[in-house]
């Protein structure tokens, strides 16, 4: 986990150029100043994620990534603080499932001794109570809520030891619309809170997210993320001006 944390902000920029057609992020670089204010933070979070889900069997880690904007809104006492926002790109699921029947024969005959990914693809909206120390460490507590859009078992063969074989299937009406759950963290912020911040979060699901199999299955994650203020110092500078300007 530490070899992936430690350039977790490379990856950042990694995955905002990866996603420019994201219409939800451009807007937000664009009008980063103006969603600022003295009592509203506003930025670009975005990170790693490991996933799984309950009761599923020979279920592992999925390993994927995740991207989206916050808000951060102070309160009267100094160290607290509502965090929330939306992550754009987002998923749950697992891996290292077994294959089971497409209901086509050569589908299945070229399958046999693979493997499948769960990957469900979900809006989230974090929304959480953070309390900052005096060190710009903080805890942080709350719920999160998911919209799920599209959803694929994607299955894998390797052929002469490489992955030559890949299917994917459209599970997203196997899976509820609507996933709910509780999220935990820790971070810290750099540059005397000021700077990047950087979290560890847990979450796990309350809401049974299988429709068709009996017995109840949660998603759970663990999320690496790094977040970026977005036109806090522009909006700041022109507070200042504006200030100034009055006297």
């Amino acid at each position: 986990m530490k070899r992936t944390f430690i350039p977790i902000a490379l990856m950042i920029l990694m995955v905002m150029m990866s996603v420019t057609a994201k219409s939800q992020v451009l807007i937000s670089l664009l009008l980063g100043d103006k969603l600022n204010t003295g009592k509203i933070e506003f930025g670009l979070d975005g990170g790693v994620n490991w996933l799984t889900m309950s009761n599923t069997p020979k279920a592992k880690h999925l390993f994927d990534w995740n991207l989206g904007f916050y808000f951060d809104f102070k309160m009267k006492n100094p160290h607290l603080f509502i965090h929330t926002g939306v992550l754009v790109k987002s998923k749950m699921g697992t891996r290292g499932l077994d294959p089971y029947s497409l209901g086509n024969d050569t589908l299945d005959d070229a399958f046999t001794g693979g493997t499948v990914e769960r990957k469900l693809n979900y809006f989230n909206v974090p929304v959480m109570l953070r309390y900052r120390f005096d060190s710009y460490f903080h805890l942080e507590g709350g719920v999160q809520l998911g919209l799920r859009y599209t959803g694929y078992d994607v299955f894998y063969n390797e052929i002469n030891d490489k992955d030559d074989l890949r299917y994917m299937n459209d599970v997203a009406d196997n899976y509820t619309r609507i996933d709910a759950g509780v999220l935990a963290g820790v971070g810290h912020r750099f540059h005397k809170g000021e700077g990047m911040i950087l979290s560890l979060r847990f979450y796990h699901g309350f809401v049974d997210a299988d429709r068709v199999l009996d017995g109840n299955q949660y998603y759970s994650a663990i999320y690496g993320t790094g977040a970026i203020p977005i036109g806090k110092a522009k909006a700041e500078r022109k507070a200042a001006e504006k200030a100034a300007e009055s006297k």
